[in-house]
């Protein structure tokens, strides 16, 4: 049964609601992981600045489908409600209506197929159609699962899975896949950069879900912070944060010619600052802007672990 208990608020204005649905503030994630893939295929000599260009085109339009989603979704299913205590989102403030997000997500829908497919036939060609084939087969599952996570039937984002798909997509698929479309072949110690990516942006989901935790157990959303409780969550956004960190590290041991490969280590002591305050703050107000800072953090950390392994 569809939740229909709908706030409002001031209306911004047709255009700000919709970049605001967009959730700009996630974006940096997308760029995140296509740009390790990027920065992993100069350090070997294949990168290809029009694949890199369609890959973050193509997953902006599938990070902002998926925002797109939850916000339909979650108001659909009752996480977005009088009882939510994040940011108040599209469709639950009343500023645009469930009809025209779904229509939103159909453009994005589109916009993403139609990427992907030029991106597909700059990599691969004419010639290359069964890798074409494979790759557009991720690409569907991409689509699907930006949909589902909270807006599908059957969401799997309600059934505490959310993570799992942010560290397949956000992290092995966004960065292998990018490396692959360049260099047309894996190397197996670009895993480890993929984890790093994969590691922070469901640290981004975790901070989140700490954030609504409440609003979350009501409306039946089983997410890991639900599951385990907010104490065992923070332990486990600890985890994530040191996985990702000693994930570089395990690269540049690996793999050292350079002491800039260590450049990354520059941005630690901000996942230091995400770390403490997201142990440390409790109310929903106060662990917000850290969701923020985790993202950008996470682009940060890529760029300077991405330089230090060209210079």
């Amino acid at each position: 049964m569809e939740h229909t208990t709908q706030q409002t608020s001031p209306n911004p204005g047709l255009i700000k609601a919709w970049i605001s649905a967009f959730r700009p503030r996630t974006l940096p994630l997308a760029l995140s992981c296509i740009g390790m893939g990027g920065f992993m295929a100069a350090a070997n000599g294949v990168f290809n600045g029009t694949i890199v260009a369609l890959c973050v085109l193509t997953t902006l339009f599938l990070q902002i489908l998926s925002n797109l989603a939850n916000d339909y979704g979650d108001s659909k299913h009752g996480a977005d409600s009088a009882h939510r205590e994040g940011p108040m989102r599209a469709v639950q403030a009343g500023h645009i209506t469930a009809g025209h997000m779904k229509k939103g997500m159909a453009v994005f829908s589109l916009l993403s197929l139609i990427s992907g497919l030029a991106l597909l036939w700059v990599a691969f060609g004419s010639e290359g159609m069964w890798m074409a084939l494979l790759f557009l087969g991720l690409g569907l599952a991409s689509i699907w699962a930006a949909i589902n996570y909270t807006a599908g039937s059957n969401p799997y984002g309600y059934a505490g899975f959310g993570d799992v798909f942010v560290f397949i997509f956000f992290g092995l698929v966004g960065v292998l896949g990018t490396y692959f479309l360049q260099a047309q072949t894996l190397d197996a110690i670009v895993v480890l950069p993929a984890m790093v990516c994969g590691f922070f942006a469901t640290a981004v989901l975790n901070v989140n879900n700490i954030r609504d935790i409440n609003s979350d157990v009501l409306a039946g959303k089983h997410s890991i912070p639900v599951r385990i409780g907010p104490k065992r969550a923070r332990i486990y956004h600890l985890f994530l944060l040191i996985a990702g960190t000693l994930s570089a590290v395990a690269y540049v041991a690996f793999n050292f010619y350079s002491w800039w490969q260590l450049l990354f280590i520059v941005a630690v002591p901000l996942l230091i600052v995400n770390g403490v305050n997201v142990w440390r703050k409790q109310t929903s107000k106060e662990l917000d802007p850290y969701l923020k800072q985790m993202a950008i953090t996470t682009l940060l950390f890529v760029l300077l672990f991405g330089l230090g392994q060209v210079l």
